[in-house]
């Protein structure tokens, strides 16, 4: 590093003198202590002691003389800047006095100015203080006194003016009194305008009051005649009443014919202008009832009021045609609500315009639009349907009640005089009153239900009537421990036939409900309803029927959703699970499932073969039951779950049906098991007992024979057993069933081949029989347990024809002890049962394998 500041002079001293700096080398922005003390001790080392093949002994003298020259450099630079920082300081303080003088200055020039300023404010707001001084001793002037004098100025004028009625008042109450005329009041009718009318009225109101007061002659029910009053003569006096009333009249009329007027040029502020002035002159009714009565659309409504129902006869049949789909709101009706939208959205525009009370008369509009043009129509087009059929009366109610809270709901959005906004919760109350006002008739207590359970009781009762005929007529004479509950049967067949054949015959039914009855019925209308022909095919179970009842009810129940209330719809739900229980449980199902228990106990008892055709109607009894059951659990119970103790009641009666149902069918079923096994039983007891035992003479006889003729019956009849009961059941009930019937016949055949001799050529016969069996048997839907063992009985086949030695093979594989349910293995008893009826069971081989067990 270069020093700092080297020497001067030309010739080389023997002693290198100090390095010289000033205050800029310790100002520079890169100045660095380690780097200045290193250029210190550089420049005090001689260049001819830096290198050198050898080194001199280290002399400290240079650098010492060096860092006391550098010392007292910086001593003499400490005691000048020390100088400069004194300067400094003081410049500050004489600085900060001076700031602290202007600081004051101004803090005292601000409060003269905030004291004069307040000094202002008080001459101008408080005049009372105007003869005293502030605290600069100023006099206040009167700053506020111009107002004041105008506050009073205005006083005085409604002084003045209020002097002025009153004595226009007391001169027209002297015009009335004195002389029967109101002549300076006409005068200010005539010169027209809002102002003079709203005048007009009020002092026609004062003169009311004071005839009241002054002149109660006038109000009394005493005449006057001549002057004389209760026999007491007085001066002539005209009666201030009724020349105030007419004078009222008269002004009102006037009013109103302005406001009619100016309805017909749509002049909204005229029409304003005079509905207030009737507003404050007696509460505005009268010109409220004006602009309703002389509305248009109620007097073209009110000439077509008269005017029937006129809708084509196809459109009523299909309301009462219970399969097709309900035809919507009656025409006209719905030409009354469409147009009463449009007009009410229109109207609501004017109203408000026309009137300062706007919401108070939109409510009486809309209680004359209900009240006097839909009641009417709604109240013609349901006694019209109640002429045609009850269905059509319940179908144009929901019809109408729906297409009637649809305008509700659009007014509500639309807002009416709140448009484009939502209308107030004022005018939605109204709606909704109207709306229930105009249905309550027909929905009030019971009377919607009870319709319309009777519709449905209508309908069933025509769906099943040849049904109940057809089995009234097979029903017989309950016996025995059955016998009670078999009248009940009875009892709901002869009540919903006579049911139907009553309605028929009332003279209340109408002649369009009349014919759909008989169509529904499948009837004749000249038929003799007690002798009506039917078929077997009328007394089965029809999935597709169960499915319109179902239909039926569902749409019902739509409509008692709809049209009832909340707190009603579990009560209502209940009622109809009660009828659908009935008619459909019961009356349907039940009375079919008896007619084929009734066979099956016939069939137990024949010495015949059995016919099992009664079992195909269980498989439309289970279906129907089924999707009855999924109805009533997903729909009806459902429905009740607001009422905890209804919903309780209903998955009662639910549970009770369907358990009737099913134990009924369970009877049937096993029934049908006993009618199967006591047939096959008398079946194998025709088995003749030289089947097995063959001559020889008749060996190409066996050879040619599949079966004997026991075994081929019997199998025929257990296929055409399992034929029928895949018809009747089906899924795990079957397999049950199936597998019960197979272990019956396999336990039978057990004891069966243990009655008979069997020679070595019976043994083929033997082998040939079991094996029939045995695939027969296997045709059947069963588990693989039981297939095993049925595999069982082709083991005694072999016991007939095999050796000695295989039977001893055999013989290892016996089971000990008690069989198991299942039997898959042959017990020793069996085995030794079989080999003994073997024509060789004597011989020395066959008796060594008995031995041996």
């Amino acid at each position: 590093m270069a020093p700092l500041n080297g020497n001067s002079g030309t010739g080389n001293s023997i002693f290198p003198t100090g390095p010289s700096f000033t205050i800029e080398n310790f100002s520079n922005k890169d100045f660095i202590v380690r780097d200045f003390v290193e250029s210190l001790s550089e420049n005090a080392i001689p260049q001819n002691r830096r290198s050198g093949p050898a080194q001199q002994a280290f002399d400290p003298k240079p650098l010492i003389r060096t860092f006391e020259n550098a010392l007292s450099q910086l001593a003499s630079l400490s005691e000048e800047l020390g100088e400069k920082e004194t300067d400094l300081l003081t410049s500050v303080r004489r600085a900060e006095v001076q700031h602290d003088q202007t600081l004051d200055t101004l803090g005292r020039k601000l409060d003269q100015s905030i004291d004069s300023f307040e000094a202002l404010d008080i001459t101008l707001n408080n005049p009372n203080a105007a003869n005293g001084s502030d605290r600069n001793g100023r006099q206040d002037g009167g700053g506020n006194i111009a107002v004041q004098i105008g506050e009073k100025l205005e006083d005085l004028d409604k002084q003045r003016r209020r002097a002025q009625d009153a004595t226009f008042l007391i001169q027209c109450w002297m015009e009335v009194s004195d002389s029967g005329v109101l002549t300076s009041l006409e005068e200010i009718q005539r010169q027209g305008g809002g102002e003079n009318k709203v005048r007009c009225a009020v002092i026609a109101r004062q003169l009311m009051r004071m005839s009241q007061r002054l002149d109660p002659n006038s109000w009394s029910t005493n005449k006057k005649v001549n002057g004389v009053t209760n026999g007491v003569v007085g001066f002539k006096s005209f009666n201030t009443r009724e020349i105030i009333e007419k004078f009222s009249e008269t002004l009102e009329k006037d009013l109103l014919k302005q406001f009619n007027d100016s309805y017909r040029r749509q002049n909204f502020d005229a029409m304003l202008e005079c509905a207030k002035v009737l507003h404050d002159f007696n509460g505005g009714s009268s010109v409220v009832a004006v602009f309703l009565n002389q509305h248009q659309f109620f007097i073209d409504r009110n000439q077509l009021i008269t005017e029937e129902v006129m809708t084509d006869n196809d459109t009523w049949e299909r309301l009462a045609d219970p399969d097709s789909d309900p035809p919507g709101v009656e025409s006209s009706l719905q030409s009354l609500i469409d147009e009463v939208r449009v007009v009410m959205q229109d109207e609501s525009f004017i109203i408000k315009r026309a009137f300062p009370n706007y919401e108070v008369v939109l409510t009486k509009f809309i209680q004359r639009v209900f009240q006097q043009s839909i009641q009417q129509r709604l109240e013609m087009v349901l006694e019209k349907a109640e002429t045609v059929s009850s269905l059509a009366f319940l179908r144009s109610l929901h019809a109408s009640r729906s297409y009637i809270n649809s305008l509700i709901e659009d007014l509500k959005s639309h807002g009416l005089t709140e448009h484009p906004e939502a209308c107030t919760a004022q005018t939605a109350l109204s709606l909704d009153q109207q709306l229930e006002e105009l249905f309550v008739p027909y929905l009030v207590g019971n009377s919607y239900i009870d319709r319309e359970r009777k519709s449905l009781e209508e309908l069933y009762s025509s769906l099943l009537f040849k049904f109940t005929i057809y089995h009234s007529r097979k029903k017989k004479v309950p016996q025995g421990f059955m016998a009670s509950l078999a009248q009940q049967g009875t009892q709901l067949l002869s009540s919903a036939k006579d049911a139907y054949i009553d309605r028929l015959d009332s003279s209340e039914l109408t002649a369009t409900q009349k014919a759909m009855m008989i169509r529904v019925a499948g009837i004749k209308e000249d038929d003799n309803k007690n002798e009506v022909e039917v078929t077997d095919e009328d007394g089965i179970l029809s999935v597709p029927n169960a499915k319109r009842m179902l239909k039926w009810m569902a749409e019902g129940v739509r409509r008692a959703l709809e049209l009832g209330s909340g707190s009603d719809t579990p009560k209502d739900v209940s009622a109809l699970l009660n009828l659908l229980l009935t008619s459909m449980g019961q009356v349907y199902v039940e009375t079919a499932l008896d007619a084929a228990t009734d066979q099956a106990l016939v069939q137990e008892t024949m010495k015949t073969e059995p016919d099992l055709a009664y079992l195909p109607s269980l498989q439309p009894a289970i279906t129907i039951t089924n999707i009855m059951s999924r109805f009533i659990n997903s729909v009806l119970i459902r429905l009740a779950e607001s009422n905890t103790t209804v919903r309780r009641s209903m998955e009662t009666q639910a549970k009770q049906g369907v358990e009737s149902i099913e134990k009924k069918t369970n009877a049937i079923m096993r029934s049908t098991m006993t009618v199967a096994i006591n047939w096959v039983t008398k079946a194998l007891a025709t088995q003749k007992k030289l089947d097995f035992r063959p001559k020889d003479s008749d060996l190409d006889t066996v050879f040619a024979t599949l079966q004997t003729p026991t075994c081929a019956t019997i199998c025929t009849f257990l296929a055409r057993t399992a034929k029928l009961s895949a018809q009747a059941v089906d899924g795990q009930n079957l397999e049950v069933f199936s597998c019960e019937l197979a272990f019956s016949i396999r336990d039978l055949l057990f004891e069966h081949f243990k009655k008979f001799q069997v020679n070595a050529t019976g043994g083929l016969m033997v082998t040939k029989d079991i094996s029939k069996y045995v695939s027969t048997l296997k045709d059947l839907p069963l588990t693989k347990e039981a297939e095993s063992s049925i595999e069982l009985l082709s083991e005694i086949g072999n016991l007939f024809i095999i050796g000695p030695e295989a039977l001893r093979e055999r013989s290892r594989f016996l089971q000990v002890g008690p069989a198991d349910g299942a039997g898959k293995k042959l017990q020793k008893a069996d085995f030794k049962a079989y080999v003994l009826k073997r024509d060789d069971s004597s011989s020395v081989g066959v008796q060594s394998v008995l031995t041996g067990l």
